[in-house]
């Protein structure tokens, strides 16, 4: 979850380090470091507590670290408090060997066990430390190469790890390696780089390489060379990215997640053109064939947090129009309680980055027993899209705010296309209604922007719960999954406590917790649901609650109960979460807002989750 970057070329490298980390400060934002090779061959270290501001002011701007040859990191906390001791980078104690790390070492205090009796010395509490000391210890040991130091290491270390090191008796050159955390390297005019992610790059080249699991990669000027674990040289492709750098910077909004709020029309519009040809669902690209469709009994989807909450609404939509059964699982749980896996199930996995530690875990589970996998992924060459049988990439671009928006809606536009192209291969929607389902999806781009035109009345009405301490949601079938993913918007970044449910679960305890003044929202957009939940919501308020409505234009009677009513457009009542969910976020958002909070990296969190 922490954000790495590294340059070798002709340029001073401590700036560019910078800008690409400033690019990456959604990864990782308690502490930050940056190590340059001077022009005298010496590797200066220098770290700040803090965010990535503190950094650069300590280093004005990077101009006073001078050398062409540098790594960089942002730091989010897993092993050691945020301070200086355990920001990175880090070092061998004479030196000699520098790196930076994203990932998670878990056998780190046996290893730090066998380095103290070798005489090692310990200066901060970080796993990272003990791998950069173990390989000098292998360095030394075996008077090898680094390349033959990082091998003996990796063979020794359990956990996942993105590693970048520099050897002072090796100038210009930066070793990488890699297991189950992302990493990405380029190439242009004479100059290599690398990062954990494609904004740190996106502005100085497009010319990538993906390094593989358990690969090591050299870095020099505008060349890298690739070897696997027993250090023979590899071969790989040079990819191209499509992303326009443009796409990750702000644009003149305050925060990325208004900006990316903004963006939903365009990604929605964009995935649903790439499968979505002469009126008719093409699914080629994804490598799923109507024959395959039609042997599929059963459907498991895996993600985690907002991606689960996708999988939520999508387990509606599925067995409705493709009378499949559909089972919803949080991949953090689905390694753990040995799920059943029958041979014709399609296991779908749906995350954003396709790094995301857990989703990729559930995913080598299910191919490890012959399960066929499929996964909805954003970020093309990212772990799950290469290590799934088949793939729907979503075209939302770069998404830099923490808590997504944009990513979470073209998830929702891949799983209704999948499910209509189920529904109509089964046989079990008429040529009719799958017309009238995709003339739908097509009018869902310009429905998100009627509805985030109408943002200045829920900023208004947010600038009022800016004091809450608690609030609820509340709704029933897709209704209940919209809450789901609105409840946590508000808690991720406004820091309020929220929580949704199923509105007919109230009386079962929950609503113990309604007294005078606690918000209640209401999601009423399934329309033969309507009643029963304004009756959920005429309780609440018999018990002192401050009532908000969330339905389609047309059930204005629901003033009658609610405090404040906020309206969507009619569409077919599986699509309304595309819809509801975009008042929510802006909810989200202009409370947080209101607070004065740091609405794209909000305390504790990070964008891609690539630790266990």
């Amino acid at each position: 979850m922490c954000g790495i970057v590294g340059f070798i070329g002709n340029q001073q490298a401590a700036p560019i380090l910078l800008d690409g980390l400033s690019k990456l400060e959604y990864r990782g934002y308690d502490s930050a470091g940056l190590a340059v090779r001077s022009d005298d061959g010496k590797i200066e270290v220098v770290k700040a507590k803090g965010r990535l501001k503190v950094l650069a002011e300590k280093t004005n701007g990077g101009q006073s670290l001078l050398g062409n040859c540098g790594i960089g990191h942002t730091r989010w906390a897993t092993h050691g408090e945020p301070s200086e001791a355990n920001a990175h980078p880090h070092y061998s104690e004479d030196h000699t060997v520098v790196a930076v790390h994203n990932g998670i070492i878990e056998n780190y205090q046996e290893l730090k066990d066998k380095l103290l009796k070798k005489g090692y010395q310990f200066y901060s509490n970080t796993d990272t430390e003990v791998a950069v000391k173990l390989i000098d210890y292998y360095k030394k040991k075996y008077l090898g190469t680094p390349v033959d130091a990082i091998n003996h290491a990796m063979v020794r270390i359990r956990g996942s790890y993105a590693l970048a090191v520099m050897f002072q008796d090796y100038p210009g050159e930066i070793y990488v390696a890699r297991k189950d955390s992302p990493m990405i390297l380029g190439v242009e005019n004479g100059e290599s780089y690398l990062a954990s992610d494609v904004p740190a790059i996106l502005k100085y080249t497009r010319n990538v390489y993906y390094i593989g699991n358990m690969e090591i990669g050299c870095l020099k000027k505008g060349e890298i060379t690739f070897y696997n674990l027993d250090g023979d040289e590899i071969q790989k492709e040079l990819k191209e990215i499509k992303w326009d750098a443009e796409a990750a910077e702000k644009a003149g909004y305050e925060h990325f997640m208004m900006k990316e709020i903004h963006e939903q029309p365009k990604a929605v519009s964009d995935t649903l053109n790439s499968v979505i040809k002469e009126g008719r669902i093409d699914l080629s690209e994804v490598g799923i064939t109507e024959e395959e469709i039609n042997n599929i009994r059963r459907i498991c989807m895996v993600a985690c947090g907002s991606a689960y909450h996708v999988a939520v609404t999508a387990q509606y939509v599925f067995e409705d129009l493709a009378k499949v059964p559909v089972r919803v699982e949080l991949a953090s749980e689905f390694r753990y309680r040995k799920p059943l896996l029958e041979k014709d199930t399609l296991v779908i996995v749906i995350s954003q980055s396709g790094e995301t530690a857990d989703s990729l875990a559930a995913l080598r589970e299910a191919k490890s027993r012959g399960i066929q996998t499929l996964a909805i992924v954003n970020v093309v060459g990212s772990s799950i899209a290469r290590e799934a049988d088949k793939v729907f990439y979503t075209l939302a671009g770069p998404e830099i705010a923490v808590a997504t928006t944009k990513a979470y809606s073209t998830q929702l536009i891949a799983c209704y296309v999948l499910a209509a192209a189920f529904g109509r291969a089964r046989g079990e929607i008429t040529e009719e209604y799958y017309e009238e389902l995709i003339g739908e999806l097509e009018s869902l781009p310009d429905k998100i922007s009627r509805v985030i035109e109408d943002k200045e009345r829920i900023q208004w009405f947010a600038s009022k719960q800016a004091a809450s301490k608690d609030v609820f949601f509340i709704g029933r079938g897709i209704d209940y999954a919209i809450s789901l993913e609105g409840s946590l918007k508000m808690k991720e970044i406004s820091y309020i406590h929220s929580e949704a449910y199923a509105a007919g679960e109230l009386k079962h305890g929950t609503i113990s917790l309604i007294e005078d003044g606690i918000l209640v929202i209401g999601v009423l957009t399934q329309q033969e649901l309507y009643e029963k939940t304004v009756s959920n919501l005429v309780e609440c308020k018999s018990r002192g609650a401050y009532l908000m409505g969330l339905t389609t234009y047309g059930n204005y009677n629901i003033e009658d109960t609610a405090d404040f009513v906020t309206y969507i457009p009619k569409t077919d009542a599986h699509f309304t979460t595309s819809l509801a969910v975009i008042p929510l976020q802006l909810l989200g958002y202009y409370v947080s807002v209101a607070k004065g909070l740091d609405v794209d990296k909000p305390r504790n969190l990070a964008k891609s989750v690539t630790v266990e």
